[in-house]
């Protein structure tokens, strides 16, 4: 692209949480560095003190600043307050790109956008599903209805942004072949997450990392744990860490059945901090999109299982080993036990490191980002001078 000059990019999504949360930063961080101005829109109500943390880390590269407001997660009145807050909000900054991600994130990115696109606005918009919505089954009520609302979306974006083969798979089965343009962008992870991490001799077994709440599978992790104990005839020894409301359940739910002391639980921190804690990373996910978390986890040159669900077959490969189907704890436990009677299986069932390397870099995401940045906005006008 001929065109140069310094990009207006506002990131726009819900909750400060998680593998958004984690997406939004790198990019920011990486075309902050490029000399592009950035800011994010997110929610005021999601978060405490390790995501205030992490804002606290990114802010210096925000030059468009950080507003936060009130975005509930389920649809409702409250969303109509929501919306034109972030319209008077994102007008003042002027941006040249509207990059809405999750579902409430996309929807409020696109309709604002729309809307300052008949104020004469030349803004690009944006959508990243990151799973969101399409999480939902389409047999239901409820799946059908945020279907219908992403189909109409569709209408007001200029370029859908899947993160995965799979989420690509997905919109397509459940909401319709894009009507827009759209690229597949994978996450990648820096440079120096590729560094290895290291567990000490007396490390526990195994490690759940992740939000406390049942589509990512703690209560697989602890049952197949259990269930992994009888197969192997002996104690073994994990930890959990990770925040969210269903954590109380389970750790009544570790003590009922007499795990209490051999499976510690932590308060979410970094990963690489707590890749150090356990020998091995257990991903037991019912549903996911594309988990930083498995990429950082191979990265940081940990062994570890993981479910056969949204993209992990397409990091840790569709064939491997290392594959566990969702919601069945007799194939976790058995997956379990094999990790720690089969020395080295698991670690030799790993993606080979350099190919993965290139694969899942952050700096390649960046570039491939900005490159559909600057087509967008190249074609902003024509679209404009279209309407």
């Amino acid at each position: 692209m001929s065109d140069s000059r310094p990009l207006r990019i506002l990131h726009c999504f819900r909750s400060p949480v998680g593998g958004i949360f984690r997406h939004v930063r790198d990019l920011v961080e990486e075309h902050a560095r490029a000399g592009h101005e950035v800011g994010i829109l997110c929610d005021s109500i999601t978060g405490g003190s390790f995501e205030d943390s992490l804002f606290d880390g990114v802010r210096p590269h925000l030059s468009l600043g950080l507003r936060r407001l009130a975005i509930r997660r389920s649809i409702g009145l409250s969303d109509l307050s929501a919306f034109f807050e972030t319209y008077n909000e994102v007008k003042e900054l002027k941006p040249d790109i509207l990059h809405g991600h999750g579902a409430k994130g996309g929807a409020f990115a696109r309709m604002v956008g729309s809307r300052l696109r008949v104020s004469g606005s030349c803004v690009a918009r944006l959508y990243s599903p990151h799973g969101g919505s399409l999480h939902y089954d389409q047999r239901t009520a409820r799946g059908q209805l945020y279907f219908g609302i992403e189909r109409m979306l569709e209408r007001w974006t200029d370029s859908l942004v899947f993160v995965s083969d799979y989420e690509r798979r997905t919109y397509t089965e459940k909401i319709g072949q894009p009507t827009t343009d759209w690229r597949l962008i994978l996450n990648g992870v820096k440079p120096s997450e590729f560094e290895p991490v290291t567990a000490p001799p007396e490390a526990p077994d195994f490690l759940y990392i992740g939000m406390m709440r049942d589509l990512k599978g703690p209560d697989i992790f602890i049952d197949g744990l259990r269930r992994a104990e009888q197969i192997a005839g002996r104690p073994l020894r994990a930890v959990m860490v990770g925040d969210g409301d269903d954590k109380p359940r389970y750790r009544q739910k570790i003590a009922t059945m007499g795990l209490g002391a051999r499976v510690t639980m932590h308060d979410a921190m970094p990963a690489r901090q707590a890749f150090a804690l356990a020998r091995h990373v257990v991903v037991p996910s019912r549903a996911e999109s594309m988990p930083y978390i498995v990429i950082e986890a191979v990265a940081a040159g940990k062994s570890m299982l993981a479910t056969r669900v949204g993209g992990i077959p397409e990091i840790l490969g569709a064939d491997s080993e290392a594959l566990v189907a969702p919601g069945d704890i007799e194939a976790m436990g058995q997956a379990i036990a094999r990790a720690v009677t089969e020395d080295g299986w698991l670690k030799g069932a790993m993606p080979e490191l350099p190919s993965f390397r290139e694969r899942f870099s952050v700096a390649r995401m960046a570039s491939d980002m900005l490159d559909l940045y600057r087509e967008q906005t190249a074609a902003a006008p024509e679209r404009h001078a279209a309407a």
